[in-house]
């Protein structure tokens, strides 16, 4: 396992639910700490990081969002069964049946959401979708009062998915649970690393943002704080390269390099962005594609409108089976994702930013 392997293992593998990112921020500062120059947390538990000693203009805003879609403890049920609240946009079908880890003050607790055996259902009960304020959290408690005293477990405590990195039969596919957006943190990190040894004409910033999943909060005060010139949201993208998903849904597919977001439900991109991204990955031979999405929000849309504004874009690195237990990245894309931004931001000089923002 290689060093990039085994970030994205510490990151996938580190619980944070929207709202309980501490984990995950943790395991970016021990990593970007011997990398950069001045590192902050802003009010929302944002963490933010630039490689200069100074903080003068230009200012390149990399971002990526700590949190995962996840759950909240609503109460304990008389006989010691967990009701929850989800915390992001998950589909129903994909909350049952699921190991999950309930972050206590004392320390984590395992459970698993119990699904009714078939042998005991009608048949028309068996062909529908369960709902999720039909389920429930075994955590093996035997009442509300052993969950509380012996278990510690408190409503508001976070709950998080179970499950951890695998390389996909052993190749360059790897299998875990929030590469939404683990993938865009472990990609800043490797650029980060990359650039302090050939010092971009900027000062760049590597900003990993909390509560993106319930409604881009952490980007809201983080882009306030940097001030950004330019906006780069790193992300992890909508794979459609499996059955059931059609190009009309999603244009990505995993293995054909990043994907630059050209449309999603919270922003569109600065068009002279999007030019010089396609022109630096052609000018380096790196293979590029892109999307149009109906649906989606990401924290460049804050990024973008934040202040008096800025030029930004979502580069995604793209990824199957997003908002569950599982999901799937190639590693060419990630390499590639790396490689075209350390490019673009050694571009990002004062002239060359001063045009992206020009609209004479």
């Amino acid at each position: 396992m290689d060093n990039i392997e085994t970030l994205l293992e510490e990151l996938t593998n580190a619980y944070g639910p929207s709202g309980f990112e501490g984990p995950v921020r943790t395991v970016m500062q021990r990593w970007l700490s011997p990398i950069c120059h001045h590192m902050e947390t802003d009010g929302m538990g944002s963490l933010m990081a630039r490689l200069d000693k100074d903080d003068g203009p230009p200012r390149i805003m990399m971002a990526a969002h700590m949190d995962e879609v996840g759950l909240m403890v609503k109460f304990v049920t008389a006989d010691g069964y967990v009701r929850f609240q989800p915390l992001g946009g998950w589909l129903d079908q994909a909350l049952i049946n699921q190991r999950w880890v309930i972050l206590t003050r004392n320390g984590p607790i395992q459970g698993v959401s119990g699904i009714k055996t078939p042998h005991v259902m009608p048949q028309e009960a068996r062909n529908q979708v369960f709902k999720r304020d039909q389920m429930f959290i075994d955590v093996g408690a035997s009442s509300l009062e052993d969950a509380e005293e012996r278990l510690s477990i408190r409503p508001g405590d976070p709950i998080a998915p179970d499950s951890n990195f695998t390389p996909l039969s052993g190749g360059s596919l790897y299998m875990a649970k929030a590469w939404d957006d683990r993938a865009g943190l472990a990609v800043m990190v490797e650029v980060m690393r990359r650039l302090k040894n050939i010092p971009p004409p900027n000062t760049t910033y590597a900003v990993a943002t909390t509560q993106e999943e319930v409604g881009l909060r952490g980007a809201h005060t983080s882009s306030y704080r940097v001030e950004p010139d330019i906006g780069i949201n790193l992300e992890a993208g909508v794979a459609g390269d499996y059955p059931g998903t059609t190009q009309e849904e999603s244009q990505e597919r995993v293995g054909k390099g990043p994907s630059i977001f050209l449309h999603d439900a919270s922003m569109l991109p600065n068009l002279k962005l999007r030019d010089l991204f396609i022109d630096v990955a052609k000018e380096k031979e790196i293979p590029i594609q892109f999307d149009v999405l109906n649906g989606y929000g990401e924290d460049g849309a804050e990024i973008q409108k934040s202040r008096g504004g800025a030029p930004t874009i979502n580069i995604a690195v793209p990824t199957r089976y997003l908002h569950s237990h599982y999901g799937i990245i190639s590693r060419q894309d990630f390499d590639h994702t790396v490689e075209l931004i350390i490019a673009v931001v050694q571009r990002l000089d004062a002239a060359t930013v001063q045009e992206l923002k020009n609209f004479d």
